[in-house]
């Protein structure tokens, strides 16, 4: 006997984040950091974790090498490192601390540094959820949530353009 309900997304799952129990969809942007603009966008059920997700988004685009790849915690481990030197690329992953192990300060310094350019990318999350109501998933399904997530990095895009070609004249 199956306990399907009509209208509720067999693809999603939860995920706990802090106290509150969330279901849904993640989306991962790669963007650049130098106009925040988004250049690949990869969408996940909600209970798979950053740190698997590196490789992924790195496929979907090509990079110069020896460029910096910005990324939260969420994305700290020893496998993305090698994934990034294997690539060419240089890490700007921020340091974790762990349950015995807190940061030293040379880490705290290097988060800090690193969280100077981060903030370009944050705000493409913001301005997403600002402008366009981002964090609804409108659709049932994985596919058809990621292509809302590829047409709200286009709309986000196409929104900043204007500006970002006034400033360069």
């Amino acid at each position: 006997m199956s306990t399907l309900q009509p209208g509720v997304d067999q693809e999603a799952r939860w995920v706990k984040k802090g106290s509150k129990l969330q279901y849904g969809y993640k989306r991962h942007y790669l963007a650049e950091a130098q106009e925040s603009l988004v250049i690949a966008v990869h969408t996940t059920p909600a209970n798979v974790h950053d740190s698997q997700l590196l490789g992924d988004c790195l496929n979907k685009v090509k990079l110069p090498p020896r460029s910096r790849v910005l990324a939260d915690k969420g994305y700290c481990s020893q496998a993305n490192e090698a994934l990034l030197h294997s690539k060419g690329l240089r890490s700007g992953i921020q340091r974790k601390a762990y349950r015995s192990m807190p940061l030293t300060r040379w880490a705290k310094c290097y988060n800090k540094l690193v969280g100077r350019d981060r903030y370009k990318i944050e705000r493409v999350f913001g301005s997403i959820k600002r402008w366009f109501e981002g964090l609804t998933a409108r659709y049932v399904g994985l596919v058809k949530t990621h292509g809302q997530h590829v047409l709200e990095a286009m709309a986000y895009n196409l929104y900043r353009l204007p500006g970002i070609v006034m400033s360069n004249t």
